[in-house]
């Protein structure tokens, strides 16, 4: 027991506050005042005593403060313990304890954990047991993804030290945010220390992010294939030129929205990365002609997908694309307002683009009729061609590059508003097409043609056209004389056709409509969905109906009646009402797996036991803004469609 020398107790009758005073050979006055009540003595009021009493507690309590941790010990002597930690679960458990730990594990390089033969004998375990994983849909290895608020240098250091016990993080995807405590340099370089076999790097809106940790990712992940780059003001071509030198497995490599990289660093990709297939660079400001040049004449041997969108480059660099991309398969050209006419035609004439199967040109005021022409003769293996917004190209450009390409299968015109009807009529005339879109094209009108039409084009299979307001009646009628194997119809946002404009085009498909879509098409009336199911009841799988509010319950109970392998019905926003769903649920044939009532107000719940009997082959079930409905019973009907994703 511990005994004080001397303690005065004074109470004084005015304050009601007792005062201690302790000689100091005894112990701290902070720690006493802290007990004092627990001293097993009595003190008569209003009186000073001289006492020498006991105190209730033992030597060993202040022992016990007194005991020195672990924490006190420098950061090298405890870096110096973790790394002799024999496997990835005890460095979880000690990377719970505290911040300061796992920023000390999260410095540790996997290389490092070898320090003693338990290590290395468990390190030597882990590896044989990760590379005996088979391969699954993320190539068999560990996949992480961050987003927003929990992208952080916490959370980046505790996934690398979770992660290097199982074989460390295969692919990382950070979709950060410009938050202050968002994630910097010393959270993705904790993930180059403690995940060298990373192969799939993706970085969003990281602003924090910068040169230095591309280093350590450069120094430690030299297995990585795929690098992409969005939003990083703060990485520069230094950072981008480390990746290429150390990283000579990178296969894809996509940079948008980067005001520090520049033409050097294309240069060292090109240069040094002799695997690359795909490259992808958008709204570069320090991206030029020299860069996509050195790029393509040192990297297009196997450099097979090139996107390029919102660079200042010119002619010069279209032309390099033209002699030396013999190996590319997909060409995408965005938003290159310094190419001229001259640029295209000679990529075409360059005869190097031989292997090119899929095209998309968008916003490119160099792409005319001429350099058209000139694209079709020099690309002979061309499969599918998309055209958006170029403006320059109308019927004549069309008429030219159909004849001189015979192998394009699959066409898409959108805001091209100088093509009308007869382009499209002597393209497809010349044109063996299986699948043709037309979106926004303004200058389709709806007139009769005084010219025969030609020969039908039997190889056209899909056909869709949205919000073309000048494709009519007439447009319609031209289509089924001339496409008559038709299967797949889209016909979207075209409020203008009716019934009797659309039966001709039904009637003359011969093959059987496997997938109808009529959304939006404001006038069609059950009359036209009767006609639908009785001609192609037989082959139809999809149809969808979304806006047409002069459908009623009768065509549901048409399609009821003929449909057989239809599995996706979209009514939403039409006259529906629970006589229809109720025809629907009596259809033994019916196959269904995704309905949508959407905005049916006419849909309550009465039909609570025909969309349980319609959910036993249903996986998707569409009931939002039907206010008929309430929520009870759509918490019956999760309770008992538990294998249907149910939206409310």
């Amino acid at each position: 027991m511990l005994y004080t020398e001397t303690t005065y107790c004074r109470s004084t009758g005015i304050s009601g506050d007792d005062e201690f005073f302790i000689r100091k050979n005894s112990i701290e006055l902070g720690r006493l005042c802290s007990i004092s009540s627990q001293a097993d003595v009595y003190w008569p009021p209003h009186k000073r005593v001289r006492i020498s009493a006991p105190f209730l507690f033992r030597e060993t309590d202040f022992e016990q403060n007194q005991q020195p941790s672990i924490n006190d010990l420098p950061g090298e002597c405890i870096f110096e313990i973790f790394k002799r930690l024999p496997s990835g679960r005890e460095r979880s458990l000690c990377a719970c304890v505290s911040k300061r730990w796992l920023r000390l594990l999260s410095s540790i390089r996997k290389g490092e954990y070898g320090s003693s033969k338990v290590v290395k004998e468990n390190i030597d375990s882990v590896s044989y047991a990760i590379e005996t994983i088979s391969s699954d849909e993320n190539g068999g290895y560990l996949t992480r993804c961050l987003e927003g608020k929990k992208a952080t240098d916490v959370r980046l250091a505790a996934v690398a030290v979770g992660t290097s016990g199982r074989g460390g993080l295969g692919k990382l995807s950070i979709r950060g945010s410009n938050s202050s405590c968002g994630v910097t340099n010393f959270g993705l370089s904790s993930i180059a220390r403690g995940c060298p076999s990373l192969k799939s790097l993706s970085l969003w809106n990281v602003p924090h992010v910068g040169d230095v940790s591309l280093y350590e990712i450069a120094k430690e992940c030299y297995l990585l294939e795929k690098l992409d780059l969005c939003q990083c003001p703060a990485v520069s071509s230094k950072g981008l030129i480390a990746i290429a030198e150390n990283c000579l497995n990178l296969t894809a490599l996509s940079i948008e929205s980067c005001p520090k990289i520049g033409n050097e660093s294309l240069q060292a990709v090109g240069k040094l990365c002799p695997k690359l297939q795909s490259i992808s660079i958008k709204d570069c400001p320090l991206v030029g002609d020299h860069g996509v040049a050195s790029l393509f004449s040192l990297a297009s041997s196997v450099l097979s997908k090139v996107k390029l969108e919102g660079l200042k480059i010119s002619d010069f660099s279209l032309s390099v694309i033209g002699y030396y991309g013999k190996s590319v398969t997909n060409l995408m050209l965005s938003g290159l307002r310094n190419v001229s006419e001259k640029g295209f035609w000679v990529m075409g004439n360059a005869q190097g683009l031989q292997k090119l199967v899929s095209l998309m040109i968008t916003s490119c005021r160099g792409l005319t009729d001429v350099s058209l022409e000139a694209m079709g003769k020099g690309c002979a293996n061309l499969k599918q061609m998309c055209l958006r917004s170029c403006r320059f190209v109308s019927d004549d450009g069309l008429l030219a590059f159909s004849k001189s390409q015979g192998s394009l299968e699959c066409l898409q015109l959108e805001e091209c508003n100088k093509v009308t009807q007869s382009g499209i009529i002597g393209f497809l005339s010349n044109c063996g097409l299986k699948s043709l879109a037309l979106v926004k094209c303004m200058g389709i009108r709806d007139i009769s043609l005084d010219t025969p039409l030609s020969s039908p084009c039997n190889s056209l299979k899909s056909l869709s056209v949205k919000n073309c307001p000048g494709f009519g009646t007439a447009s319609l009628a031209m289509v089924g004389n001339l496409c008559p194997q038709l299967q797949h119809v889209d016909l979207s946002g075209l409020y203008g056709i009716t019934d009797a404009g659309l039966l001709p085009l039904l009637e003359s498909c011969r093959e059987g409509l496997a997938k109808v879509n009529f959304s939006g098409c404001l006038n069609l009336t059950d009359e036209i969905v009767l006609a639908l199911t009785r001609l192609h009841g037989g082959t139809l799988e999809l149809l969808n109906l979304d806006g047409c509010r002069r459908i009623t319950d009768a065509s549901l109970v048409a399609v009821a009646d003929n449909c057989v392998f239809l599995s996706d019905l979209d009514v939403s926003r039409c006259a529906i009402s629970d006589s229809g769903v109720a025809a629907l649920s009596h259809a033994e044939q019916l196959n269904l797996q995704v309905v949508s009532f959407s905005g049916c107000l006419g849909v309550s719940n009465k039909s609570m036991p025909f969309l349980k009997q319609l959910g036993k082959t249903l996986v998707g079930l569409n009931l939002q803004h039907c206010n008929s409905i309430s929520a009870r019973t759509v918490e019956l009907l999760v309770e008992s469609l538990w294998r249907c994703d149910i939206l409310f």
